[in-house]
């Protein structure tokens, strides 16, 4: 999938992922996306609900190996 910026969360526990994938989105534009890879499983849920609350989009939620990947399209 094609994104505009990736973060990486590995390692962080929450809230740390979603701190940090609200500060990259506020230098993102409408309509661009952020890749995310966290290690935390309780990430899934966090973005989720981070995503309904600010009215972004998760395009794409996997888990591979313990490795949680998302892409976010900002609205």
């Amino acid at each position: 999938m094609d994104f505009n910026e990736e973060l990486d969360a590995r390692g962080l526990n929450c809230p740390l992922p979603i701190l940090r994938c609200k500060k990259a989105m506020n230098g993102l534009n409408g309509g661009d996306v952020l890749k995310i890879v966290a290690t935390d499983p309780g990430s899934v849920k966090d973005f989720e609900a981070f995503c309904k609350q600010t009215g972004n989009e998760l395009l794409e939620s996997t888990e591979d190996g313990g490795e949680f990947t998302f892409y976010i399209k900002k609205s």
